[in-house]
């Protein structure tokens, strides 16, 4: 029996509505930046498999380390010791990350970091005897799926059975350069009215609302407005971090840092899942004390499992390379030259790009996942690439390694899908 045959009987998978979509493709290999079915075909990971595998599938450095490591140390627990792995990625992060930050905490994966980093804001006021509950958070935003990431994302699509159980949360919309004094406005009107505990933002590109793309000097003015206010700042990089933008972090195009930043994703290059919160030394200062309450406890099973830190080594080090910045370059290049091409397409609404994302807006109404974006989707996979459009956002992040050729034919397959819309 195929796999895509026993799949069906017992998983679940995510966002998915399985009464409509019954099936789902089974994948059998993976390397670089190609995807190998059952059946043999081959699909071009344009989306870096929701943007982990940004160095491309089995990286074979990433793979040699990881495998040095499982024979020497698998797992241990974090809270009472400590590893060469941990604190060698600690420093790794250290010299890459803002200049403000100091303080590595671990987690498993991108809505657990943001997670961490709601509850480092509030017990940091709890811990100073100052009691706050209320966030702000950009309109749009998306930070994940456990519930505090839950309530301070803005996509109703998600939340839409929870939103009674939720935080309290107000939100703002994206800076567009236009809109700068209404913006503010509101922050003055929720700093007097409400105990606000932090703001948390995805710096310069918000992702799951459609890879759109916001003013960074109005970003830098809310964060001094907070940082003046003696507010919590939050930024999630967990899609954004490194090097998709161009830069290592979004927060390198800002000149006020947040105080607190969530990683994940790309971290560990796609192999393993991990996560990290990181944070200033004076949010941690203000854990420390005689009260064995006034500690951080949040903790997960597999914090700064070892071979999840080797892997994330092994990718910051790949990062680094010469080849990989290059290639991130180039990437960005080439997106520009297509984005000037597709914009003047008449079914072309919008189009916009950093580092290696690019996203473009169809010039029609669609649902989420509506029936229109189900023939998208299948359009590109008959065709042998791999993207997932978010409602009429068609959007590329492809792995730092694709070919020329292989990028040539992504384009080339947004081009001819816009014949079907």
């Amino acid at each position: 029996m195929k796999l895509q045959e026993r799949d069906k009987k017992h998983l679940w998978h995510p966002l998915k509505q399985h009464q409509t979509h019954p099936e789902s493709l089974a994948i059998v290999k993976a390397k670089g930046c190609i995807l190998t079915d059952e059946n043999g075909n081959e699909y071009i990971d344009a989306i870096s498999s929701w943007y982990t595998c940004m160095f491309g599938h089995c990286n074979d450095f990433i793979i040699d380390k990881v495998h040095a490591q499982m024979q020497q140390l698998d797992q241990v627990m974090f809270s009472d010791f400590t590893h060469e792995p941990a604190i060698k990625l600690s420093e790794n992060l250290i010299k890459i990350l803002p200049k403000n930050q100091n303080r590595i905490f671990f987690n498993d994966n991108g809505s657990t970091a943001v997670e961490a980093g709601i509850k480092m804001a509030l017990q940091y006021y709890f811990n100073l005897d100052e009691k706050r509950s209320t966030f702000i958070a950009f309109e749009n935003g998306f930070h994940g799926d456990t519930f505090g990431a839950m309530s301070v994302s803005g996509l109703s699509v998600y939340n839409g059975p929870f939103e009674d159980f939720l935080m309290k949360v107000e939100r703002i919309p994206t800076p567009n350069g236009k809109n700068q004094q209404e913006i503010l406005a509101k922050l003055k009107e929720y700093t007097v009215n409400y105990k606000v505990a932090g703001f948390i933002y995805e710096p310069i590109i918000q992702g799951a609302a459609g890879m759109k793309i916001h003013d960074a000097n109005g970003l830098n003015e809310i964060l001094n407005f907070f940082k003046t206010n003696n507010i919590l700042t939050i930024a999630d990089e967990v899609m954004t971090g490194f090097g998709k933008t161009g830069s290592n972090f979004a927060s390198d195009f800002i000149e006020t840092k947040p105080d607190i930043i969530c990683l994940s994703k790309a971290l560990t290059g796609g192999l393993v899942p991990l996560a990290i919160t990181s944070c200033t030394e004076k949010i941690y200062e203000a854990f420390l004390s005689n009260e064995m309450a006034k500690g951080f406890f949040h903790c997960h099973t597999y914090s700064a499992n070892p071979i999840a830190c080797t892997a994330a080594n092994a990718a910051i080090e790949l990062l680094q390379t010469n080849e990989i910045q290059q290639n991130i370059k180039e990437i960005s290049v080439s997106h520009k030259k297509f984005e000037e091409h597709i914009s003047k397409h008449p079914k072309v609404k919008t189009t916009r790009s950093q580092g290696v994302i690019f996203a473009l807006d169809l010039d029609t109404k669609m649902a989420r996942y509506g029936s229109l974006r189900d023939k998208l989707l299948a359009f590109f996979m008959e065709r042998g690439v791999f993207l997932r459009p978010l409602g009429n956002t068609i959007y590329i992040q492809v792995p730092y390694v694709i070919t020329k050729k292989e990028l040539q034919k992504v384009y080339k397959t947004i081009e001819e899908s816009l014949e079907i819309v």
